[in-house]
């Protein structure tokens, strides 16, 4: 069972006593001890805030973790509760009385935790966002998503340029949705550019659907462009001879 929050930080205090007993390091450095209490605690806060029940303390664990992300301290702990933000209310479903509505289901946090998740360059990243993209079910989520794999730049298999084509023809038959074949668009420009262009045929048919699909001037545009670099990086490819 966890601690209550206030307990938590009743042990933390307890733990760094004896470190600001000590005197303070010269010139206005922090010890390594110091340094290290100083992102316990920090990571101790963000994982109670996020595993909050209201969703301002949601809110408030995003707001540390941008600061956090933005002075380039993050963590597999800081990860692990984006992550759990991210999926929140699609994977992790609390309901009124276990069969009403879904009291913990917050798009904008999902939203933001997703876009955050893009700042952490690593496969299980990557692997959340492609559920999140493929399971969540609010357009501005798997916007977020779709942008933050294209951050990180990863391909294994082809996994994530086909479900953003999955998730491209999808939209396209129900409802087109201009912010989101925008988003795709650049994640898979990214992905082009982290990967020296793409292999996915699949990507490149989801490419030239948005080109003559039922979008805003700009959206189209923006596919044709994407389509004219990637015969550009697979013309360079080919005349390496890789």
């Amino acid at each position: 069972m966890k601690h209550p929050f206030a307990l938590c930080m009743a042990l933390a205090l307890a733990v760094a006593a004896p470190v600001f007993a000590q005197a303070p390091s010269t010139g206005g450095e922090r010890t390594v001890e110091e340094s290290y209490l100083q992102g316990y605690l920090e990571t101790m806060i963000i994982q109670e805030q996020a595993h909050g029940e209201t969703k301002d303390s949601k809110l408030v664990a995003l707001q540390y973790i941008r600061q956090a992300v933005e002075e380039g301290r993050t963590s597999v702990e800081i990860q692990a509760a984006l992550e759990f933000l991210a999926t929140e209310g699609t994977f992790t479903v609390v309901r009124s009385g276990g069969y009403g509505i879904a009291l913990n289901n917050f798009p904008d946090v999902r939203r933001e935790a997703a876009f955050l998740l893009g700042s952490f360059k690593t496969p299980e990243a990557k692997d959340v966002l492609l559920k999140v993209a493929l399971a969540d079910a609010e357009p501005m989520v798997i916007a977020a998503a779709i942008r933050s794999m294209g951050e990180i730049g990863i391909i294994e298999g082809d996994d994530v340029t086909q479900a953003i084509s999955f998730i491209i023809s999808r939209f396209d038959i129900l409802m087109p949705d201009n912010s989101l074949a925008f988003e795709a668009l650049v994640a898979l420009e990214l992905l082009a550019d982290a990967n020296k262009g793409l292999t996915d045929p699949s990507a490149i048919r989801a490419i030239i659907r948005i080109a003559d699909g039922n979008y805003i001037k700009p959206v189209k545009d923006k596919a044709r462009q994407l389509l004219d670099k990637l015969r550009k990086y697979a013309a360079s490819s080919a005349a390496s001879g890789k």
